[in-house]
């Protein structure tokens, strides 16, 4: 299969991605995943099992919109969850899945959602300018049933905003944005804010 450049680009830079959130302790072992999609609407995405901080270009493969494999390679079992979010938001261009301590400590403090207002990091957010903003992650039960799971996400789709991401209880971080350095900054951001969160919440108890 000859390889494009837009597919190179993207492949590259998950793998660089990978590296960079496995420094931080965010996948260990062979958690996560990571996807990137391309300007023909194919999306690149880790094959599953592989460790995201020793990324090679072989362990970047290619599905369609449905999460079909275009190079007989094996994708995550969570691939649903990246195709429903392309299919819904056409302007997400990346979506990273990490398993951060911070994000799953996070999904088991809090049962609905976790709210994050007056910080000023939430400026490093797109489209955020002012630390007096509001955003709200919402919190999913795990399920082993991915297409459940994916349809359980797409109804609270239909009734609330998109935001920057999503947690499932005690398992991670479901992260967007229109390129995979935005991505990245949406994740750090939202793993700091955690942390915060946490101690906020250690202390008042």
């Amino acid at each position: 299969m000859t390889l494009s450049k837009d597919f190179s680009n993207l492949a590259n830079q998950l793998i660089a991605t990978g590296q960079f959130i496995d420094n931080k302790g965010w996948v260990p072992a062979t958690s996560g995943n990571l996807s990137a999609r391309l300007s023909n609407g194919t999306i690149a995405i880790t094959v599953s099992g592989k460790h995201k901080g020793h990324l090679q270009l072989d362990d970047i493969m290619l599905i369609d919109e449905k999460g079909n494999s275009l190079d007989g390679k094996k994708p995550s079992a969570e691939t649903l969850l990246h195709t429903a979010l392309y299919k819904r938001f056409p302007d997400i261009r990346c979506i990273l899945h990490p398993h951060s301590l911070n994000a799953t400590l996070i999904s088991k403090t809090f049962k609905v959602a976790c709210v994050l207002e007056n910080y000023e990091l939430l400026k490093a957010l797109c489209g955020i300018t002012t630390h007096e903003a509001r955003i709200v992650v919402p919190i999913f039960p795990n399920d082993q049933n991915i297409p459940r799971l994916a349809a359980q996400i797409e109804k609270h789709w239909d009734q609330c905003a998109r935001g920057y991401g999503y947690l499932i209880t005690g398992h991670g971080l479901y992260v967007w944005g229109a390129s995979v350095q935005e991505t990245l900054r949406h994740l750090e951001v939202l793993d700091f804010l955690f942390e915060c969160e946490l101690q906020l919440h250690g202390a008042k108890n």
